[in-house]
């Protein structure tokens, strides 16, 4: 076990007890593996060989005006806080720019932060103290003004490949990152695995970082189409939800599960999408056409 990981996963432990102090209430702080915290300290005391999985945890702010709740999803790295922490701010009262600009806001007060700095305490504070003028500015919009300029946003769509995408636990993680992050797009799972994310670019690079963490090395963004709108972004959508795509299968070898996707009916998909173009991008091969 590498000293820097150590010191890390004890730091975060060190945090973790000052959040639960801070939010005592049942429901407040939400694990996402309720008993994270104690696979953690088995593996610092030597009982538990495996490197347990990453921290990850809601914490649900009540903001006092206006009167609404902000969810904070929180990820910690095994190297956190020696790495940037994994956060993302959510509302029901927010729209999805106004949710944007709050997390922009949120992500540049953290870099400000040095390596080796917890900074959960501070990014609470941070939205405690500024989110309600993102609220006002909701409330506003409606408002007519010349003053206002439209603000700009890049809609981002990434066509990832994978050698294969099989694990239940993996593709489970997939789904609920996309489903957090508010994109959309599909999962085709199997050999090989294909993924389509789409949405803001924050969002979509976020959903990039989080899959791939931390050890994922057979997989790339193969090929990326970004415009820049300066609405919601809607009318761009290729998929209307982020879901899992199962196709029928080539081949069965047991227990290995080593089985190819049926491409054929991938095209078909595209095809139905208006994305046969990234055909040749994944694969190599030119699509026939239909009528042929």
């Amino acid at each position: 076990m590498s000293a820097s990981v150590k010191e890390s996963l004890q730091l975060q432990l060190l945090e973790m007890e000052m959040l639960l102090s801070m939010f005592p209430n049942q429901g407040e702080v939400k694990l996402e593996d309720v008993n994270a915290l104690t696979n953690i300290k088995r593996y610092l005391e030597g009982t538990r060989e495996a490197l347990p999985h990453n921290i990850e945890f809601v914490i649900t702010l009540q903001i006092e005006e206006p009167k609404v709740t902000i969810d904070l999803q929180v990820t910690m790295p095994h190297s956190y806080p020696y790495v940037a922490l994994q956060l993302f701010g959510r509302s029901p009262d927010l729209d999805r720019q106004q949710q944007l600009l709050l997390n922009q806001g949120l992500t540049a007060y953290l870099g400000t932060f040095d390596p080796g700095e917890l900074c959960v305490c501070a990014a609470i504070q941070w939205l405690q103290d500024n989110s309600a003028s993102y609220f006002l500015t909701r409330k506003l919009s409606g408002e007519p003004s010349t003053q206002v300029k439209p603000v700009k946003n890049t809609f981002l769509r990434m066509w990832i490949y994978s050698h294969h995408i099989y694990q239940q636990d993996l593709r489970k993680k997939i789904l609920e990152v996309g489903k957090r992050l508010d994109v959309t797009g599909f999962c085709m799972t199997g050999k090989p695995g294909i993924i389509c994310v789409e949405g803001f670019k924050d969002h979509c690079e976020e959903f990039w970082h989080t899959i791939r963490y931390p050890n994922w090395k057979h997989i790339s963004c193969k090929h990326a189409e970004s415009v820049e709108t300066e609405g919601n972004g809607e009318d761009l959508r290729l998929f209307h939800s982020f879901e899992e795509l199962l196709l029928e299968a080539h081949g069965d070898y047991g227990l290995r599960n080593d089985y190819h996707m049926n491409l054929g009916q991938f095209l078909e998909f595209l095809r139905k999408h208006k994305s046969e173009h990234v055909f040749q991008i994944l694969f190599g091969i030119e699509s026939k056409s239909s009528e042929s």
